[in-house]
């Protein structure tokens, strides 16, 4: 009798993060077994100055299976393949780890952050709207993405500091920007590829797109606001009460009777002037992870001889730093060796045929709102912006001819559609990076964001519709 109490007492667990992207890796190589194989012819364009490879419409064919199901070799591999499939991404989180750790190490940071939230006092909750406009643009213009990773640390430590929790900071940092990619502007990486590919000429849309921005932005804002003003009036009600418990010390280890000396605020200064620096590095000369990891390193020993640290403190800051974010990094490397196994069993473009093929007679109205959830679809296949405009533009674009839409309306499906699914997707690098930093598992997360997920949804897909009447 106490064996069977005791039996359902038990909870389901959700598995760790780990876990359940390997659990993805076996699904994906079921699927190659199931789902035949094919692929669509492709040619080399220079798109907005970047050579790509883009799909040729109509040319879908399926090979033979043989050689393309992925064993339990390939399911063991696709871990350290992916890890090499993302070696740019893992290398980038691992240096900015390393760096962070020898700015965080001086205190001053913390000491900042401390300071202004008890200068702001009850007003510490703008800092939540001003901060996601500000990444919601970057999202929307540049395509701030990976660049957020850095912030995840800071902004953690300014919410606990504010009376919120780590969660909130995932809101403000992920959502933020993940809601920018969602009302693309002139995203280079989502609209313009996908334009480009699509074969639309200027922004026909552009108005249009900074309305849905706006609002898209609006909604993810409010959504934030209120659960950290009921997170502010009841701290143990925080889905991650308990974890952030556990991890306070590490994002608050600093002495809060010990001033804000003029080394902090040198070390600050040029942490911000860093931060300004980086901006203008990826909007006017292009830099991306191997310039910005520079930077990081140069702030990190400009913040370490400031603060009087010898050689051997710095290097010792900076491998715990890198270990703060061996997590983050990993995950980001298995989240893409499922990928790699659906590449290798060459049954992507096999699932987007038949997508073009379902959604080629529906009506007008219809069309709209399957089309959304059919870019969603893909998106868990091929999680990167340009790469699912490449693949699905060629397919998708001739559509909307057939239905007389204008394609920049198919164009918006698929930022939309991109956009929302990286927001719960369980193998999106950056959330899953962010998540790791603090320590949140991943069923926290979707918990709370499948409720911001819903309610965005519903709002692009009646966007969404109305741009079809234009």
């Amino acid at each position: 009798m106490e064996v069977t109490e005791t039996k359902a007492k038990k909870k389901f667990a959700f598995p760790h993060s780990y876990t359940l992207i390997f659990c993805l890796i076996i699904a994906a190589a079921i699927l190659t077994w199931v789902i035949p194989s094919g692929q669509f012819e492709t040619v080399v364009e220079n798109i907005n100055g970047a050579e790509k490879t883009t799909v040729v419409p109509g040319t879908y064919h399926q090979i033979a299976k043989a050689g393309y199901g992925q064993g339990i070799g390939a399911i063991l591999e696709a871990p350290a393949a992916g890890i090499i499939s993302a070696v740019e991404v893992v290398a980038f989180v691992l240096v900015v780890g390393g760096a962070f750790g020898v700015i965080l190490k001086t205190g001053a940071v913390d000491r900042a952050l401390f300071s202004l939230a008890t200068s702001l006092g009850d007003k510490g909750i703008l800092v939540i709207p001003l901060s996601m406009i500000l990444f919601s643009l970057g999202g929307s213009t540049f395509g701030m993405s990976e660049e957020a990773i850095p912030l995840f640390a800071v902004f953690i430590s300014l919410m606990f500091s504010l009376g919120y929790d780590s969660m909130t900071a995932i809101l403000i940092l992920f959502l933020g920007t993940q809601v920018g990619y969602v009302g693309s502007t002139i995203n280079p990486f989502n609209v313009l590829i996908a334009q480009g590919v699509a074969g639309v000429h200027g922004n026909p849309l552009l108005g249009y797109r900074v309305i849905c921005w706006v609002i898209l932005t609006a909604i993810s804002i409010i959504f934030t606001m209120n659960y950290a003003r009921k997170v502010k009036a009841n701290p143990e009600s925080s889905i991650v009460y308990a974890s952030d418990q556990l991890v306070k010390s590490k994002f608050q280890n600093f002495e809060q009777d010990k001033p804000f000396s003029n080394g902090d605020k040198l070390i600050v200064a040029g942490f911000i002037g860093g931060l300004g620096v980086m901006i203008w590095g990826i909007i006017a000369q292009g830099w991306y992870m191997v310039e910005i990891s520079a930077l990081f390193v140069a702030l990190a020993l400009f913040a370490g001889v400031v603060a009087k640290f010898g050689q051997k403190k710095i290097a010792e800051a900076f491998v715990e730093g890198c270990a703060d974010f061996a997590y983050a990094a990993v995950i980001i490397g298995l989240a893409r060796g499922v990928l790699v196994i659906l590449e290798n069993g060459m049954i992507i473009d096999t699932i987007l045929n038949s997508l073009a093929t379902l959604l080629g007679g529906l009506p007008k109205a219809l069309f709209s709102t399957i089309l959304l959830g059919a870019q969603v679809l893909v998106t868990f296949f091929v999680p990167s912006s340009s790469g699912a405009a490449a693949l699905t533009m060629p397919v998708m674009a001739p559509l909307g001819d057939l239905l007389g839409l204008n394609r920049d309306v198919i164009v918006l499906s698929n930022q939309f559609g991109n956009g929302l699914m990286n927001i719960i997707s369980p193998t999106g690098g950056v959330l899953l990076a962010g998540l790791a930093i603090a320590e949140i598992n991943f069923s926290k997360w979707f918990k709370v964001g499948l409720k911001a997920f819903g309610i965005l949804a519903v709002a692009s897909a009646i966007l969404l519709y109305i741009a079809t009447l234009f």
